[in-house]
């Protein structure tokens, strides 16, 4: 049992001592004020990304609905609420081969729209998808609600959530009532309902940092070490072009990686809040949720709904800014989204969940309609569909930092040093 599970049911007798030597005092590191660098590779990922999202969520609301398709007047106001920048019945009509359009029965006037045969046989693998890998995503849950504070989590938050996470559509009617023992939903002291974890789960309690060393994708020997009770362990870093071989940095980091790793699955509350200690820890946290979601990133919204319950700090944008070789911070499309570096190798995801490899056969379709558009909306070969669960159909793009253009269409509203360190989007 951690320390996490301890405090919760009670056992505060195994606190570990290193960590009351620790939360008394933490030498001072050199602080280094880094320039926020572009980099134009993952910008590309998370714009084409954002269109992809919107399509799913289409999809599912249109399976959602009980006439089996979606009038225009019903998601003319979901433009926000969909991250997109054109109007909704412009971005649907864009992909034919996906989303079929038709007048109203009732006012012929009035668009509609339902999913064709390639969007429906799409949905039914991604549905035999979450079936084949449903005790991964009930550990991934899990993990989410192990690190909160109270174990639980308010199911508004959650819901924004769904598609980072790789949960189906319907998660809370078919995943959590086959999950007695694993999940709880609850009214909090407010009355909003909450997500509860049914008990403590030892065996999810391990970061993916730690698991990266003792698979030995990182310095075995350090795991080792940490495994016997010395506390350090090192993120990896990846930074951009000039960073890395500037001694201040250099220097920073180096006394950054050897301060003591806390689990992010521990209890932080005995850490002083303005510690480098609690630094560290908050990266982890950050590291260990971003790691958990299936495209590697998640918008910095999502995260501040959750912050108290993770023992954030208020300002906990600066983290991303501070630490540009583990995490990169995107100004994209008017929003603002984070992600793990290690998470992409050459513009690509480095180690794609299926789930990931089914949203890129949407993608693959979504690019293909712009050339279908106006010959009919099952024109496409459904053998280019079905596509092999390995093959990569992305084109490949070398990762490019630059300095930021505030003339990016999407990038002009928010590219300030004080937008970078604001937590208002």
């Amino acid at each position: 049992m951690n320390l996490r599970s301890a405090i919760h049911y009670g056992f505060s007798s195994i606190i570990p001592k290193f960590l009351h030597h620790h939360h008394l005092q933490c030498r001072g590191i050199v602080r280094v004020r880094l320039k926020w660098v572009k980099n134009r590779s993952l910008d590309h990922i998370i714009d084409t990304e954002t269109d992809l999202k919107a399509v799913c969520l289409l999809k599912d609301a249109i399976k959602r609905s009980s006439s089996g398709f979606l009038a225009s007047n019903s998601v003319a106001n979901w433009q926000k609420l969909l991250g997109l920048t054109v109007p909704v019945l412009r971005f649907m009509r864009r992909y034919p081969t996906l989303f079929h359009e038709f007048p109203h029965p009732k006012y012929p006037s009035l668009p509609c729209f339902r999913l064709t045969d390639t969007a429906l046989m799409l949905h039914s693998q991604e549905e035999s998808i979450h079936q084949t890998h449903e005790a991964d995503t009930v550990e991934r849950l899990c993990k989410v609600l192990m690190m909160m504070k109270t174990s639980m989590v308010p199911l508004q938050s959650l819901s924004p959530l769904k598609w980072d996470l790789g949960l189906p559509d319907d998660y809370h009617r078919t995943l959590i009532p086959k999950y007695p023992d694993h999940f709880r939903v609850i009214k909090a002291s407010n009355g909003v309902p909450c997500l509860r974890l049914g008990g403590w789960r030892e065996e999810f309690a391990v970061s993916a940092l730690q698991k990266s060393h003792e698979r030995g994708e990182l310095d075995g020997g350090e795991y080792r070490e940490f495994k016997r009770g010395k506390s350090a362990l090192a993120f990896p870093m990846s930074f951009p072009r000039g960073y890395g071989a500037q001694k201040k940095v250099k220097a920073w980091m180096e006394e950054f990686q050897k301060l003591p790793y806390i689990s992010p699955y521990e209890d932080s509350r005995l850490i002083d809040p303005n510690s480098e200690l609690m630094e560290k820890r908050v990266v982890g946290v950050l590291h260990e949720f971003l790691s958990l979601t299936i495209h590697k990133k998640t918008k910095r919204n999502y995260l501040r709904s959750l912050r108290e319950e993770l023992n954030l700090p208020h300002k906990f944008t600066r983290i991303f800014t501070r630490y540009p070789g583990i995490f990169y911070l995107s100004l994209k499309c008017k929003t603002t989204t984070v992600a793990i570096r290690e998470g992409y190798r050459r513009g690509k995801l480095a180690s794609p969940h299926p789930l990931a490899r089914i949203r890129e056969k949407y993608n693959y379709v979504m690019r293909t309609g712009v050339l279908y558009r106006g010959k009919g909306t099952n024109m496409m070969p459904q053998e280019d569909v079905l596509l092999d669960d390995g093959e990569d159909t992305t084109e490949q793009e070398e990762s490019v930092e630059e300095e930021p253009d505030i003339d990016d269409e999407c990038n002009k509203e928010d590219t300030s040093e004080e937008d970078l360190d604001s937590d208002e989007d």
